[in-house]
């Protein structure tokens, strides 16, 4: 697409945006994270038809504002700085390190995080991490390891989060759900 071609506006809000994310990155990434997590919440919810539960989308955007944009930023910093270049072997090296240490370790705190923020007790949020954990992990394998392979290999390190956010809208609504359905039984 040609960007002569977008209407003015659009070309000003994405300038903005870029200039925000340039200028102010953690700040810039926690507010799309914090924008995105809530709306994945919400449209989760809109599906179902249930009755929409501001806490649990509170719960999703101050998981995105203080931990889902800040989290992955110094993530793939410390990928980049770990493992520099962008040769085949260092991008399968970042990819390994990510599904099978971050992946892993950011699933569990989210869903901890996520049910402490709605909440719940310490005894409540832990029964239900340990009852999720394991699903939603596989699921986030299963569905989300393709995109992230060409999110680390394509995508400059500047971008990675927001495509991991706009990802993460599906991704919010799928466990939502899970936790959701999870929750009915506690």
């Amino acid at each position: 697409m040609v960007l002569s071609k977008l209407p003015v506006p659009v070309i000003n809000v994405v300038g903005k945006y870029l200039m925000e994310l340039y200028n102010n990155p953690i700040r810039t990434k926690a507010i799309t994270s914090s924008v995105i997590s809530a709306l994945g919440n919400y449209t989760s919810q809109a599906i179902t038809g249930c009755e929409i539960n501001q806490r649990s989308i509170g719960a999703f955007a101050l998981f995105g504002l203080l931990f889902g944009g800040t989290i992955p930023h110094y993530f793939y910093i410390i990928l980049e700085q770990a493992f520099p270049g962008p040769s085949k072997l260092t991008g399968l090296l970042k990819f390994m390190v990510e599904r099978f240490i971050y992946a892993p370790l950011y699933q569990m705190f989210s869903l901890y995080v996520l049910a402490r923020f709605e909440g719940k007790s310490h005894e409540s949020a832990y029964k239900q991490t340990a009852k999720l954990y394991w699903t939603v992990l596989q699921a986030n394998w299963q569905y989300l390891s393709w995109i992230q392979l060409i999110n680390i290999i394509l995508v400059p390190s500047m971008f990675r989060v927001l495509v991991m956010n706009m990802v993460g809208f599906f991704w919010n609504i799928y466990l939502a759900s899970k936790r959701r359905a999870e929750s009915k039984s506690y």
